[in-house]
């Protein structure tokens, strides 16, 4: 049997005004726009090379409740990249909520993390060294 392969993935976060979160990932972490859906606008599609990350407004009787505030310091999203410090650099200068500083990590990446708007935190990490990923 052949084996379908998978090609990309997308976090869902939800966004308390969803056209104030879409323009954040635009003008704060470099995701540009695809899509903007809905009048008023309640669903959007932003990505960055070959990552998208899918944006839903919140309804307003709901509280977001970000990842971090269930169990500490677990992301709503995490990001493999290429070039961390490069990634760390371009987002503190594109004015971006870091949430903790760039570090080496005992599981082999180095990363940092954001905030987005609405609490999400995301994590941006590069592989150091292989050890522990099966």
């Amino acid at each position: 049997m052949t084996k379908a392969k998978i090609l990309q993935q997308a976090p869902v976060l939800f966004a308390r005004d969803l056209p104030k979160t879409a323009s954040h990932w635009d003008e704060k972490v470099g995701f540009r726009r695809l899509g903007v859906w809905g009048e008023p606008p309640d669903f959007a599609i932003a990505a960055r090379d070959f990552v998208h990350v899918m944006l839903s407004q919140a309804p307003a009787t709901r509280e977001i409740v970000p990842h971090w505030r269930i169990k500490d310091k677990l992301w709503n999203a995490y990001i493999w990249i290429d070039d961390a410090r490069a990634m760390y650099e371009e987002l503190k200068e594109r004015g971006a909520l870091i949430d903790y500083d760039l570090g080496e990590q005992p599981y082999g990446v180095l990363e940092f993390g954001i905030q987005d708007l609405d609490d999400h935190d995301i994590g941006f990490g590069q592989v150091l060294a292989p050890a522990g990923r099966d």
